[in-house]
């Protein structure tokens, strides 16, 4: 899209696949959302229908799109901080007593009248632009720490504003920025105690921390083989750690009564380990040994504090929902009742569903939330797996379209930005659908344009025209194909 001789020509440059792709993923949504909440006492174009609601919430979004493909796209670069700062701003105001409603026990969301808007939706563009305008700068360099931290706090200040709002699910997408970091060349070094962190954390409910101590021992001790070779001088090291342990607890129980347990003679001999290779590779100046010190010193710390962590960061629900995952407890009455609902409305479907308005698990309310956070559960039971599989292939193709278009722009801004988009949709896909198929703890996260909600659906339209404008500039003159 271009100005030429003072002309604006609406559609120059525009990638039309991802405007069809967005066009049929938004279609689907509506004809799902209609299925799951049409209600036969009610008028059929009365405004207590949700699918009607959302029919007006589409022409908004419609409305929003061309307006946004109008718009020149340096302003998205000019005015990114600012944006930012408003979203920021929007964000925060529901935490003032009496401006905000609570809705799931989350204080998320501004009321007036019979509409209701969700900021933090608007919170991930203004975070997104704010990214992309930084880390485009021509002074930003990944590998510096200090650039680092800029982006770190622009991704956290949102985060504990969620977080705040008791809106933990949403507050979670934000860690999807990872990725773009990653596409920009940071440190795989970085990215994994991020991983490890996340692993321990779930086996910290599942084992021992003599058991997960062992365990990381082993990992790091054969990882710092694998990278530096000299396989027998580790085998060594681990066995000698090992033997230590074990002779300081037996030491402990025949002259100490037992006063080092099998977890603390462990962590000594450990600990005494790790203090002679540290002395051995600043001997030899052998660095990979000191990231790998660093990331074992780090993990072990972290084992032990998981459960601290567990009782006084989450809520109630929410430890009840991972213990619930993690196979711990089984309620399926209670907090099991609706992703064992999804299941059995998913399965149901079968090869190719039961029919439009035909799902009965969805008809007759055994599946909660149907035509939110569960509307993949109505794809599944009504339009069976060739259904699911189409709608996951349609928003996969949207993802990877984002992502084309964010390699052939010349501007780290542009690119950036669609991998932010592309990072957020692709985060929102996956935990979504995971939730409702059971390989997540249940997290309010609507699916990307199916989902009913207009505070969601306009901003993913404007998440995603964005990206599109920008991509326009770049393309005009030149068709997409």
């Amino acid at each position: 899209m271009s100005s030429r001789g003072g002309k604006i020509s609406l559609f120059e440059g525009v990638d039309r696949i991802a405007v069809l792709l967005y066009v049929v993923l938004v279609a689907i949504g509506f004809v799902n959302i209609l299925s799951a909440s049409y209600n036969d006492d009610a008028e059929i174009f009365s405004f207590s229908q949700q699918y009607i609601k959302q029919l007006m919430w589409i022409s908004v979004a419609f409305s929003v799109a061309l307006i946004i493909l109008l718009l020149d796209s340096r302003y998205y670069h000019m005015y990114a901080y600012y944006a930012y700062v408003f979203g920021l701003l929007f964000l925060a105001g529901t935490l003032i007593p009496g401006v905000s409603d609570v809705v799931k026990g989350a204080k998320a969301w501004y009321e007036f009248g019979p509409i209701r808007i969700q900021p933090v939706e608007f919170a991930k563009i203004a975070t997104a632009l704010a990214v992309a305008r930084l880390m485009s700068n021509y002074t930003f360099t990944i590998k510096n720490f200090g650039h680092l931290v800029h982006v770190g706090l622009i991704i956290l200040l949102p985060f504990i504003i969620i977080i705040m709002q008791n809106d933990t699910g949403s507050g979670v997408v934000l860690s999807s920025f990872i990725l773009v970091l990653y596409r920009e060349g940071l440190n795989k070094w970085i990215c994994i105690p991020i991983i490890i962190v996340a692993v321990l954390f779930v086996c910290s409910f599942l084992f021992t921390p003599l058991f997960l101590l062992a365990i990381l021992l082993l990992v790091f001790t054969l990882s710092d083989a694998m990278m530096i070779g000299r396989w027998k001088m580790h085998i060594v090291f681990a066995a000698s750690i090992c033997f230590l342990a074990l002779l300081l607890n037996v030491l402990s129980t025949l002259f100490w009564g037992g006063a080092l347990s099998g977890y603390a003679s462990l962590v000594i001999a450990t600990a005494m380990g790790v203090v002679v290779a540290a002395l051995y590779a600043w001997k030899r100046n052998i660095t990979a040994v000191f990231l790998s010190l660093a990331l074992f010193v780090f993990s072990a710390l972290f084992v032990p504090t998981a459960d601290k962590i567990f009782e006084s960061v989450l809520k109630d629900y929410q430890r009840e929902r991972i213990i619930s995952f993690l196979g711990i407890t089984n309620d399926p009455r209670g907090i099991d009742y609706n992703v064992n609902q999804a299941k059995i409305a998913i399965g149901s479907g079968g090869l190719v569903g039961k029919g439009f308005m035909e799902g009965t698990q969805i008809r007759y309310g055994y599946v909660p939330e149907k035509h939110t956070d569960f509307i993949f559960c109505a794809v599944g039971e009504e339009w069976g797996f060739i259904g699911t599989m189409t709608v996951l292939a349609l928003l996969c193709a949207l993802i990877l379209r984002l992502m084309r278009m964010g390699e052939r722009q010349e501007e780290p801004f542009s690119r950036i930005y669609s991998y932010c988009v592309a990072s957020i949709l692709l985060f929102h896909v996956f935990v979504n659908v995971g939730v409702t198929v059971g390989l997540f703890p249940v997290m309010g996260i609507p699916l990307p344009f199916l989902s009913y909600g207009g505070s969601s659906l306009v901003a993913f339209t404007i998440m995603v025209f964005i990206a599109i404008r920008l991509d326009s500039t770049q393309q005009s003159g030149i068709t997409a194909l």
